[in-house]
């Protein structure tokens, strides 16, 4: 049995039972072949703009002897994806720009899949943004720490949703109402190193640690409202 990341896991974890996949960006397909695997997808397309990836994807399909359940396509985003033919699409492991674009790019045929889990490495407050803006409605989120970084997550449905505030935009609303604990790890790590960069520039001059300075106080004092928040927020 393929054991996955714990990242990887979190991600797969959002899939919904039964639904057939496509995971944009597959990579070495590990989500795919895990899924089809544990029996909780019937099938999936593995996607990659890239023929390496897609190699080693085959090479992993085969490995698990999964090629009547797994197929492998070359595709940029989902624009090889046809109307219809998944359930659930995964993008996962890359920045929030490059999702947004996907997004954008393949609004006809995501129109009709059902859910989307979502894992920027970047810009996830402007992916949660552009989710509330194009009739997209998050009705979860998770996050992991693995080797020191930290993965957000979410998982997607077709639908309104209520625009959140700046800081649950920045860190998940989700995240913050149920007082997650690696996000609290987070946040106070995020401040801790914040502070001393903050006091590092205290003693510089010149214009540019200034505009630089304005922002990273601005940061820390985001980081404090959603501590606040979270301290006091009822679950």
């Amino acid at each position: 049995m393929l054991q996955l990341s714990d990242r990887l896991q979190a991600v797969a974890s959002m899939v919904t039972e039964n639904n057939r996949l496509a995971d944009v960006g597959t990579d070495h397909a590990y989500i795919p072949i895990y899924l089809c695997q544990t029996g909780k997808i019937p099938s999936a397309v593995a996607m990659d703009v890239k023929k390496g990836p897609l190699l080693r994807a085959e090479q992993n399909i085969t490995l698990y002897q999964l090629e009547n359940h797994i197929q492998i396509r070359l595709s940029d985003g989902v624009q090889k994806l046809d109307a219809g033919e998944v359930d659930s699409v995964v993008i996962a492991g890359m920045g929030g720009t490059l999702v947004q674009k996907i997004l954008e790019d393949g609004k006809k045929v995501l129109q009709t899949v059902k859910e989307l889990v979502l894992q920027p490495q970047s810009d996830i407050d402007a992916v949660r943004r552009y989710l509330q803006e194009n009739e997209y409605c998050i009705t979860g989120e998770k996050i992991i720490c693995e080797d020191g970084k930290y993965y957000p997550m979410m998982h997607v449905i077709h639908g309104h949703m209520e625009s959140w505030t700046d800081i649950e935009w920045k860190y998940g609303a989700f995240l913050l109402k149920e007082r997650n604990p690696v996000l609290w790890d987070f946040l106070k790590k995020e401040a801790q190193s914040l502070t001393d960069v903050i006091h590092s520039l205290e003693q510089v001059s010149g214009e540019r640690a200034k505009e630089r300075l304005s922002e990273l106080k601005h940061r820390l004092k985001e980081n404090q409202e959603a501590q606040k928040y979270m301290k006091q927020e009822k679950i």
